[in-house]
Formats: C-alpha cells, sequence, structure tokens
C-alpha cells in the first residue's frame, strides 16, 4: 500500500467517525459529486464502524449531512475488489502486469455488469481509484 495523503476535510472525518463509532478507518474518501463519503476499514471493525442496526452509519450521515459507504479491507487485492463491487456477486478476478502496469481482469454475471460498471461508469471509477490508492493497481476492467 502506497502512502496515503488525506487532506483537511478526510482528516476532519475520519476523527469523527473515530469519535462516533470507536473504529479506526484506515482510509476516508470524499466525493462531493455524489455527496458521499466512504469509509475503508479493517474486518475486525467493521461491527463497530456499523453499529447496532446501523445506528453509528446513521448518526454520521445526520451529522455530516452525506450519504456513508463503510468497506471492508483487505490486504489481499482479489478480497478487498470484492468487497468494494458488493452487492455484485463476482465469479473471478484476474491480476495481470503488463507493460509494467497491473490491471485486474473482474468476470461478473451478465446481469450484474450494469450494476458493477454503475451509472454513467461511476462506481467502476470509484474501484479503480480506491484499489490504485490501496494496492496498486492501475486499471480495473469488468469482463
Amino acid at each position: 500500500m502506497s502512502e496515503l495523503k488525506l487532506n483537511t476535510n478526510g482528516i476532519r472525518y475520519i476523527a469523527l467517525f473515530e469519535q462516533t463509532t470507536g473504529a479506526s478507518p484506515i482510509d476516508c474518501i470524499i466525493n462531493e459529486n455524489q455527496n458521499r463519503v466512504t469509509f475503508i476499514v479493517k474486518s475486525e471493525e467493521m461491527g463497530a464502524a456499523i453499529g447496532r442496526h446501523g445506528e453509528h452509519v446513521g448518526r454520521l450521515r445526520t451529522t455530516i449531512n452525506k450519504q456513508i459507504e463503510i468497506i471492508e479491507y483487505s490486504e489481499n487485492p482479489q478480497e478487498f475488489i470484492k468487497n468494494l463491487l458488493q452487492p455484485v456477486a463476482v465469479k473471478k478476478i484476474n491480476i495481470i502486469e503488463k507493460n509494467d502496469k497491473h490491471i485486474a481482469y473482474i468476470e461478473v454475471a451478465a446481469r450484474e455488469k450494469g450494476l458493477a460498471i454503475g451509472r454513467e461508469g461511476q462506481k467502476i471509477e470509484k474501484v479503480k481509484s480506491i484499489v490504485k490508492r490501496h494496492h496498486d493497481i492501475d486499471n480495473v476492467i469488468i469482463q
């Protein structure tokens, strides 16, 4: 994983997340266009991050007035990509190196391809930026 850089808002949201949930996120990604904040959390802290019946997520959503997304981190890039694509069922992931670039080829059911890509490609772009940030994978291709 490369060194992560956070802006002032990212640091502020992480502090608020820790205070509200008791969990320490690994990363915070702010998407102003979608009015969404995504937190990356270790698997052992997912329960604390979400809270009973989603109460922590609800409290955060109300406090910062943005949609909240919590994603489980994994050291294994394939598992992490599966977590990023939830609820899409991933059949297979191949990560290859080509011309000094790492490319993840992801196989999903034909009927779930649109869900994996997202409206106007927003979901796949989010996946690409997060796996680049955490696992140095240069491109993600849905098959």
